[in-house]
């Protein structure tokens, strides 16, 4: 016969389940309090830090199974021992089922990466496509793991951010607390993945976030040294590059070529910027002139890459070993060149055929080849005022990262974290500076934002800019029976002149019209098919237009400086 149950214990436990309960509801209901922010910003931290860790392992099993490679930072080196008919098929059969993947589980065939991250913080809350996220993972991991030339950052960051709009739908966060969650899953990732916390913190709300809220810092630094607790549980406590401390920088003298070497990585980023665009647009308009099925343009890029790769085995992969060659000085100057024009030759095949993959690891390794090359001419030229040219390919890798990732502190962070030697960190930023500068001339500030530039998302000019496509026509009208709103009479004489907006329209398209025209109001109608006359819904009201506009204004503002 069992004891009976202590009454105690069980009212204390009764209490607690009740307690428990009260508390989850309230974080359903009302959003998590600081101190409980925290908590979830630790968790996602810790959360996101295993997921990266899951993607590397995940892809050392599946670059051991391609390519027979025991370890990804050599990578190469195990290709070029393969026969030719090997390395082209193997990205052949990741293309296919790449296009698989992406054909049959997402709208547009197309993987997503880190411009859709910045989108879901800027207009979408915090949210992201589960779905299509997921999917573009997995294409993301057989890219890099089956041929493909791409980074591993790119596909971790997104991972982090699917994880982090997941649990904002699952407590249902307002904006700020969803904004704030994803900066805190990108910056455990990108600490995880190059074990620099400082540098992942400012990496989230330096691009993702794209302001430095106060009330965003505690939470995004708490999961980022979570991310980098986690990462060095498995990998130990490492730097992703082993760079040389024998460089000598002759520190006055020499900044002006540090200059200089900004303004040719500047011009190196907008090369291999536009470079993914063109191929891009020129993949897409041979698919659709040739009438090919979309699961086929993977397959086709897949099949580039391979013929490349007999020759040229460098373009593989994230391409650690050829960067970390850049670094040691272990490359001619010929090399050097060959090498950095064919990984972005390759990068854009990857990008335009839809394959997936991060532009980080690649903007590491043109940047380090780049700035080697400068450094072995500015060193044979200046030897006696001149350091070491491996100090070149190191600033050389920051300039063309932060010019494409458009994050010049966050990169700077990151190549000072690597090295730890002050002098060598200032003439980096020196060269980062320059080349940000110079690049975000020719695109809209960096790749990413370029990226959803080219879709129509409008985010590089400021909210100012984006702010007017959050806000739907049909949710700010006055409806016909509206006690203020426009007489029937006059807004079917405005349609008869052909001034109305349609009902899915937002504030972006009707804001010009205002503007043009000068109307008090315009009439907003739902458009029929060809020869049937517009359905009158109501009207859109100047003042309505711009209340709506300035309370947004006003909200991102109030966040962006709390």
């Amino acid at each position: 016969m069992s004891e009976p149950e202590n009454p105690f214990v069980a009212r204390n436990v009764a209490a607690l389940r009740k307690t428990l309960h009260k508390m989850w509801r309230v974080l359903l209901t009302r959003g998590p309090s600081k101190f409980q922010f925290w908590l979830i910003a630790l968790g996602i931290g810790v959360m996101a830090g295993f997921l990266t860790v899951l993607f590397r392992k995940s892809l050392e099993a599946l670059e051991r199974f391609s390519y027979g490679a025991d370890d990804g930072t050599r990578l190469h080196s195990y290709v070029q021992t393969l026969d030719w008919w090997w390395i082209l098929a193997v990205p052949i059969m990741g293309g296919v089922i790449i296009g698989q993947i992406l054909h049959h589980f997402t709208p547009d065939a197309r993987a997503r990466a880190v411009a859709e991250v910045i989108e879901g913080a800027a207009v979408n809350e915090g949210r992201m496509e589960h779905r299509a996220g997921v999917a573009s993972i997995a294409a993301s991991l057989v890219t890099l793991g089956m041929g493909g030339s791409g980074g591993r950052e790119g596909p971790v960051v997104h991972m982090a951010g699917v994880l982090a709009s997941w649990v904002s739908s699952r407590i249902d966060a307002d904006g700020i607390t969803g904004r704030n969650l994803l900066g805190c899953a990108v910056a455990a990732a990108v600490s995880a993945s190059f074990n620099a916390p400082i540098a992942g913190a400012l990496f989230a709300m330096e691009v993702v976030l794209r302001h430095f809220a106060v009330q965003a810092f505690a939470p995004i630094v708490i999961a980022s040294v979570a991310g980098a607790v986690v990462s060095r549980f498995y990998f130990g406590d490492i730097t992703e590059f082993i760079v040389p401390g024998s460089g000598v920088l002759a520190f006055y003298g020499e900044l002006p070529a540090y200059l200089l070497l900004g303004v040719v990585s500047g011009m190196v980023a907008a090369i291999y910027m536009y470079s993914i665009f063109f191929a891009e647009d020129t993949a897409g308009a041979a698919m659709k002139r040739l009438g090919f099925p979309r699961w086929l343009r993977p397959v086709i890029a897949g099949a580039l890459l391979g013929g490349m790769a007999i020759w040229y085995p460098h373009i593989i992969g994230v391409g650690y070993e050829t960067t970390s060659a850049a670094l040691t000085g272990k490359l001619v100057l010929h090399e050097a060149v060959v090498f950095a024009v064919l990984k972005v030759a390759a990068v854009a095949i990857t990008m335009g055929g839809m394959m997936g993959g991060g532009m980080f690891s690649p903007s590491l390794m043109v940047g380090a080849l780049t700035g080697l090359a400068f450094g072995l001419i500015a060193t044979g030229f200046f030897p006696e005022v001149s350091g070491s040219a491996t100090l070149y390919a190191l600033a050389g890798m920051g300039a063309v990262a932060g010019a494409v990732l458009g994050a010049p502190i966050s990169t700077t962070l990151i190549v000072f974290e690597l090295t730890g030697d002050w002098q060598t960190g200032i003439a980096v930023m020196i060269s980062v500076s320059i080349s940000t500068a110079l690049s975000a001339r020719f695109v809209a500030r960096s790749y990413f934002l370029t990226q959803l530039e080219r879709r129509g998302v409008r985010l590089a000019a400021g909210p100012q800019s984006y702010l007017l496509s959050m806000n739907r026509v049909s949710l700010l009208m006055r409806k016909p029976d509206h006690a203020k709103g426009a007489p029937k009479e006059t807004c079917w004489e405005m349609i008869d002149d052909g001034i109305y907006i349609d009902a899915t329209a937002t504030l972006e398209v009707a804001m010009p019209i205002f503007d043009r025209t000068g109307v008090l109001f315009i009439p907003v109608v739902t458009l029929g098919k060809q020869g049937e006359e517009p359905e009158l819904l109501g009207a859109l009201f100047h003042v309505d237009a711009l209340q709506a506009f300035n309370r947004a204004l006003s909200a991102i503002s109030k966040e962006e400086h709390s």
